[in-house]
């Protein structure tokens, strides 16, 4: 199979595949992607449910073991738990404990990075606008509150390299709004940001977009480049029009 990698570039990524790789059973998940990922940008993995996208940001994690391959963030070789401290990762489901209140349970995650200053919380809070649910049990809350806790969880430590998972399910579009321009924030002050999603208006928020179908990358660029290789102006035709075939920037 034929794979998509970066550009040469100048600056040390800050994450690397090489021949990822992940089976279970007769299925592969993930086939044979190789990629460098730079900071200071934000990265979208894009594809339909099942395409992938999560098995890739787990074995990129250390979450899980590749079949084959290896992933490096900041110089390591996943999993090492001596850089976790330097990653956030909001998975799909919610990473929150149902019987804490909201303030606890960012509490608790900062606690587990050796954070313990109340306004590093209290920030957060301020940022997922749950300020005023301090208090809350995670369990009364909406799903899109929780989808929100989960994220102030993930940015608590202020990681250098952050993974979304579907971030903006269930979340109002004002919201939705504050949550990228925060993600831009981010990037700018040099994080390295990979968000899952099968939401297509969101794809031109990213710096770069990564197409994921069948556990492949089969184009990559920023969405205009993509639009126009493509030939189409609608990012979801650009994405058909390249799922017959992988294909090579």
């Amino acid at each position: 199979m034929a794979r998509v990698t970066a550009s040469p570039s100048t600056v040390e990524p800050s994450i690397r595949a090489r021949g990822l790789v992940k089976t279970f059973g007769p299925i592969r998940a993930v086939a044979d992607i190789s990629f460098d990922l730079v900071p200071g940008r934000i990265f979208g993995l894009l594809g339909p449910n099942g395409s992938g996208k999560t098995t890739l940001i787990r074995l990129l994690t250390g979450m899980t073991r590749p079949t084959a391959g290896h992933a490096e963030v900041l110089g390591a070789i996943m999993p090492d738990r001596a850089i976790l401290s330097r990653i956030g990762y909001m998975t799909q489901s919610d990473g929150i404990y149902t019987a804490l209140t909201v303030a606890e349970n960012v509490r608790f995650f900062a606690a587990t990075y050796g954070i313990r200053d109340q306004a590093a919380i209290l920030d957060v809070l301020r940022i997922v606008d749950l300020s005023d649910r301090q208090r809350t049990i995670a369990s009364t809350l909406s799903g899109g509150q929780r989808r929100r806790l989960s994220l102030a969880c993930a940015l608590v430590h202020r990681p250098g390299v952050l993974f979304l998972d579907e971030p903006t399910v269930g979340i109002d579009p004002l919201l939705r709004v504050e949550f990228w321009a925060h993600f831009r924030r981010l990037a700018e002050a040099g994080a390295t940001i990979v968000v899952s999603s099968h939401v297509m208006d969101e794809a031109d928020r990213c710096d770069e977009l990564l197409f994921v179908r069948a556990g492949q990358v089969i184009a990559r660029g920023s969405g205009g480049e993509l639009r126009q290789r493509a030939g189409t102006q609608d990012l979801e035709q650009a994405f058909l029009s390249f799922a017959g075939t992988v294909a090579t920037p």
